[in-house]
């Protein structure tokens, strides 16, 4: 059967969202599809792993029936493949055709038998309250509405199958659950995104911890529980063992832990603890030995609240060890001090990572004592400044802060603090910024190498950070501002390039593969001070510099070449099928091997280019899974599938209809890149037939101008030629929409055809995927590859603008103005 896509897991999640969406807020109902959601997987892994156990039983020594059936309800059997069992109130044959009192005779009872029997899952009952699906009202009414709406929803997921023999890659349901959360995040403004931190963010955090299997990971303010996924799947990206990972958490809203706890358990989590608790006045994770403590604390506590200081050290006094902070809005170093004391102190030592507002770096009284008894202990390794506007929940920016405890930064690091400045590392988007893969491999890169960047990074020793008073402050120690323009006043008076700028700017050049006689000409006599600029007609404009650069791209779309035909295709085709856990050290050896090959041009640095295959692969990620699982033909077949899906009618929740795409729609459908690789004809006849619609369209109009409005199917009074055109130009019209209908109504079979053909040939589907991958990265560097032209192109502009003409061509034009007046005028008899 087709395997279940991402996309179209994610739109039956929103339809259900439909379901639900105006009788309570997003903040409220979004509790109520994680909870079903969950319980529908809950319940196929579970029967799908009972028909195994069956499947079993049969091939082995014929046993009793009545033997096969305890065999099916051993809790045991379950465990050993990973699946929850699902006691008889809790299974989904019975929540299906529940018909009066559906929440509280049926949900409620089916998530207590769950919590009861599985210690992992305490507190799931708890939420959410079903009967608020009713709307707001009492008695018989209100109750009527809530079974309606269950039935509706229990239905709507009814429709799919949710196990994982059915979807393009294992981690799908939670997956679609991330990106679900995401949206309602999103969606309900600083409301919905107090408990989520982007997953760019959570990734940036956990590739800076680099976890690895055997680890104990802990975040005080759980939220949604993307910390503690995000550190599951880079273990298990890098082909780590995760059965022996211990993830806890704990958060004071107990519906945001309700979410984490089923975030974790549909990504397959199965050792954690979350509980109930706040980190400032009562922790519910408060480590009495170091056996107890974890090797990574990271987390995004909330901005600048209140917290009781008598609570907190009622809690244990050693975790105010570097001072308490005063006043109201103080409490985000009590968070990093909590969580220092969370972390393991002896052997190598813990790692924290918190995400904090930028006033920690730098106000004054109890903050800075912290800030210098922090610097003291030396546990501070890096501040790290990111853009604003990344969180739903506040536009500030905010900064993350490295540290480990007393004497166990690595010796090279000792007595220093590696300063980030990222703040121009974001993509801007409609809702809010973003950071892309280049941005955090950046970041991470620099981090790891614990290395100096101009612009972007600088290490600080102990005694300048005392000299500006422990002020952590990013910008003083790594200002991206750009340098003042320099201001040559010989130039600006008497004209001519100043060689110092062209200088400044030699590694661009070199890197563009341009000469400097190719932009200017040397004085005559050589003035070693400046250059002339060309005359104008040689001067080159943007066309020229682009032909300038262009011998350099060239060379670089060689290298990209051969590097495809002799790493990519290699390890690509190595993962295709082998179900491998390990798809980021492909990743890792792609990016390295990338870089050094196309290092060698010089026309992009390494950073550019190792962003360029970070973006690849993270905008391919879930096809490269897909690849490793099913090899090329399920790459192919899921491409064809969400072309289908975004096609093919859309049921209508609750409504009992289906809806036909819009031609917006049908349009994106055909923009997916597979039907370039295999549907081309179509996208040729269909961009001729729209051309050809256009052209009538306009021609219509232009001689309906001037005329009375009528309808289009009653020609207007007038001219007998105009009326004779406008009959003829509907013919065509109709003609044209008519032959539009027929290529877009037999598009789908057309592209089925072509899929079975490609079935049919040897290598075919690994020549299709291959190629639009590689299509996929050669847009992502032709990114690159255009900012450094347009880099290049900008800087000979400036100083064109800026020196090319001088004060004395102005005073020479000014003379020849003057001159050619009093001709004029002599001319005209006014002398």
């Amino acid at each position: 059967m087709a395997k279940l896509t991402l996309a179209q897991l994610e739109r039956h999640l929103l339809s259900a969202a439909d379901i639900l969406r105006g009788t309570m807020d997003v903040t409220e109902y979004r509790d109520h599809l994680f909870a079903l959601l969950f319980l529908k997987w809950v319940n196929d892994e579970f029967e799908a792993a009972r028909e195994q156990i069956a499947q079993d039983a049969a091939s082995g020594p014929k046993p009793s029936g009545e033997r096969v059936e305890d065999l099916l309800e051993q809790e045991a059997e379950y465990r050993s493949r990973g699946v929850l069992f699902v006691p008889g109130p809790a299974r989904w044959s019975r929540i299906a055709f529940g018909t009066h009192h559906i929440a509280d005779k049926v949900l409620r009872p089916a998530f207590h038998a769950l919590e009861d029997r599985h210690r992992e899952l305490t507190g799931l009952s708890d939420h959410p309250d079903f009967t608020r699906i009713g709307g707001t009202g009492t008695g018989d009414s209100r109750a009527r509405r809530t079974d309606q709406r269950l039935r509706q929803l229990i239905q709507h997921f009814d429709r799919i199958r949710l196990r994982t023999a059915d979807f393009e890659f294992p981690d799908l349901p939670g997956v679609a659950f991330e990106h679900l959360i995401r949206h309602f995040a999103e969606t309900s403004g600083s409301r919905g995104g107090e408990f989520y931190t982007p997953r760019e963010v959570v990734r940036l955090m956990v590739e800076l911890l680099r976890p690895r299997p055997g680890m104990r990971i802990y975040d005080p303010c759980v939220g949604s529980g993307g910390v503690l996924v995000h550190v599951k799947e880079y273990v298990k990206e890098y082909g780590g063992n995760t059965t022996d990972l211990f993830l806890a958490g704990e958060d004071v809203n107990s519906s945001s832990r309700f979410t984490a706890m089923i975030n974790l358990l549909l990504h397959g989590v199965q050792d954690f603890e979350l509980l109930t608790g706040d980190a400032l006045g009562r922790p519910a994770h408060l480590p009495q030995t170091d056996r107890d403590r974890f090797d990574g604390v990271l987390s995004k506590p909330p901005f600048s609240v209140d917290y009781v200081l008598e609570d907190f050290l009622a809690a244990g006094a050693e975790r105010a060890a570097y001072g308490v902070t005063k006043g109201s809005g103080r409490a985000d170093l009590m968070f990093l001090q909590h969580m220092l004391a969370t972390a393991k102190q002896e052997g190598d030592g813990g790692t924290v990572i918190a995400v904090m507002p930028h006033g920690v770096l730098f106000r004054g009284g109890s903050e800075q004592e912290i800030r210098t008894n922090l610097l003291n202990a030396d546990v501070i390794e890096a501040v790290i400044g990111l853009a604003s506007n990344l969180f739903p929940s506040t536009g500030i920016p905010a900064c993350l802060l490295v540290l480990r405890p007393p004497g166990k930064k690595p010796p090279a690091r000792a007595g220093r603090v590696l300063f980030i400045n990222a703040e121009r590392e974001y993509r801007a988007e409609r809702a809010r910024n973003t950071l892309l893969p280049e941005h955090i491999e950046k970041i991470t890169a620099t981090f790891h190498r614990y290395q100096q960047v101009p612009g972007f990074s600088r290490i600080v020793g102990r005694d300048e950070l005392r000299a500006n008073g422990d002020n952590l402050n990013i910008r003083r120690y790594v200002d991206t501002a750009p340098p003042p323009e320099p201001q040559h006043v010989r130039a600006y008076l008497g004209g001519g390039m100043p060689r110092a700028e062209i200088d400044a700017k030699r590694d661009l050049l070199d890197a563009c593969g341009v000469r400097v006689t190719d932009l200017f000409a040397e004085r005559n006599p050589v003035d070693p001070g400046y250059l002339d600029f060309l005359p104008k007609p040689e001067r080159p404009d943007a066309d020229r510099l682009a032909e300038l650069v262009r011998p350099r791209e060239e060379e670089l779309w060689a290298a990209l070449r051969q590097w495809w035909e002799t790493e990519a295709v290699h390890r690509l085709e190595a993962e295709a099928g082998q179900r491998r856990a390990a798809p980021m050290s492909v990743r890792s050896a792609l990016i390295t091997s990338f870089t050094d090959r196309l290092g060698r041009v010089g026309l992009l640095d390494g950073f550019a280019l190792a962003g360029a295959l970070a973006g690849w692969w993270h905008d391919g990620k879930y096809e490269f899974l897909t690849l490793s699982q099913h090899g090329f033909a399920g790459v192919l077949d899921g491409w064809v599938q969400q072309i289908e899906a975004q096609l093919r009618p859309e049921q209508q929740p609750g409504a009992g209809r289906t809806r036909s795409r819009t031609a917006a729609e049908r349009r994106q459908a055909y923009a997916h890149k597979v039907v370039a690789a295999i549907a081309s004809s179509f996208l040729d006849e269909l961009r001729e037939a729209d051309s050809r619609k256009g052209e009538l369209d306009a021609r219509w109009s232009e001689l309906n101008a001037g005329t009375e409005e009528h309808e289009e199917d009653t020609p207007p009074d007038g001219d007998p030629a105009v009326v004779a055109a406008l009959s003829r130009v509907k013919r065509d019209r109709m003609r044209v929409s008519r032959a539009i209908r027929h290529l877009e109504t037999g598009f789908l079979d057309g592209l089925f055809a072509t899929r079975a053909e490609l079935s049919d040939q040897p290598g075919a589907e690994r020549r299709v995927v291959l190629d639009v991958l590689h299509e996929d990265l050669v847009r992502k560097l032709d990114v690159h590859v255009a900012r450094r032209r347009r880099e290049l192109i900008e800087a000979y502009r400036r100083w064109e603008d800026e020196y090319a003409v001088s004060l004395r061509d102005i005073r020479a034009e000014r003379a020849e103005a003057a001159r050619s007046l009093e001709v004029l005028l002599g001319r005209l008899g006014y002398r």
